[in-house]
């Protein structure tokens, strides 16, 4: 595969995941549309047409503390968490806000992740998931780096097996999509390449051949990973992969913004359609006035994958 190409891949991982999540912001917390009346474009909700949420934010962080941190320093990532969390954003999960605020209060990360999940054993949100791709385009011809960061920004505030193993899993999916692999060959190369446990791997297996009213999309990482696994594996192009995880509605911003991940290291960002493109958007840092649009996400991209 040429250079182009992997450009083309990288790029489109970065604007993909942001744009996913615009997309699905909208439909957030809503039934799922009915097959005959899908959204199909960026719609305005509890934001503007094109804003993107909480899921491209923490990214974002992820994104800088890999830029001056490699591979990652737990500190230096809590620490940005913890400037976004201060900042108030408009959405922020219940595990993640749980651990943010802990050690915005002083404590240690490992200190306030550990007793949150302590708390809450059997808590397996997808708060790690939705944010991990910038591990992907830093570590894009790194495998072991790849993995290894994949699992440690998941424990800074999710230790859950399922949503490490999620990460390293969608982030592999990424990897391997960069490099040229098909869809099909790519999602079954990180399927068996994971450690993961059994129930995980054969909901993730089975995703493909269930049907959309199967789709629960919900906020647990198992079904984002299905719907993610489900969207890329049974469309044929970028928005429509998008579309059909954002329209599945209850966690349809983070179903999408992975969904736009995966699908945007498919079928790179000259995949993407232009005006879906034009009209993302969204202020960083928090309360900086900033805004940042696709050719920010294009840079950002190729900054990660050559630093």
């Amino acid at each position: 595969m040429s250079l182009p190409d992997v450009r083309d891949r990288l790029q489109g991982v970065a604007v993909g995941a942001a744009l996913g999540d615009a997309f699905g912001m909208p439909l957030e917390f809503r039934p799922p549309r009915p097959a005959d009346s899908m959204v199909r474009n960026l719609t305005p909700g509890r934001l503007d047409a094109g804003s993107f949420t909480d899921d491209t934010e923490m990214a974002l962080a992820l994104a800088e503390s890999l830029l001056v941190k490699s591979p990652l320093d737990g500190d230096d990532l809590a620490e940005r968490f913890v400037d976004w969390y201060r900042r108030g954003p408009s959405d922020i999960g219940i595990q993640t806000a749980g651990v943010l605020g802990a050690v915005s209060r002083g404590e240690g990360w490992q200190q306030a992740v550990s007793e949150a999940q302590r708390a809450n054993p059997e808590s397996a949100g997808n708060g790690s998931v939705m944010r991990c791709w910038p591990v992907a385009l830093k570590w894009w011809n790194d495998p072991l780096h790849l993995m290894v960061d994949s699992a440690f920004q998941s424990m800074v505030t999710h230790p859950h097996p399922d949503c490490v193993a999620g990460s390293c899993f969608i982030n592999v999916w990424i990897e391997a999509l960069i490099n040229g692999r098909s869809k099909r060959d790519s999602f079954e190369f990180a399927l068996k390449t994971i450690e993961m446990e059994e129930g995980l791997r054969s909901v993730i297996a089975a995703a493909p051949i269930r049907k959309r009213r199967e789709m629960k999309n919900s906020g647990w990482v198992r079904h984002t990973l299905e719907t993610v696994a489900w969207a890329v594996l049974t469309t044929d192009s970028y928005a429509e992969a998008v579309i059909q995880a954002a329209n599945l509605g209850n966690d349809a911003d983070t179903g999408a913004a992975v969904t736009g991940a995966v699908a945007g290291a498919a079928y790179g960002i000259s995949g993407i359609p232009p005006d879906w493109r034009a009209g993302l958007h969204g202020e960083w840092p928090l309360g900086s006035g900033k805004i940042l649009r696709a050719d920010d996400f294009i840079k950002l991209a190729l900054k990660l994958a050559v630093d």
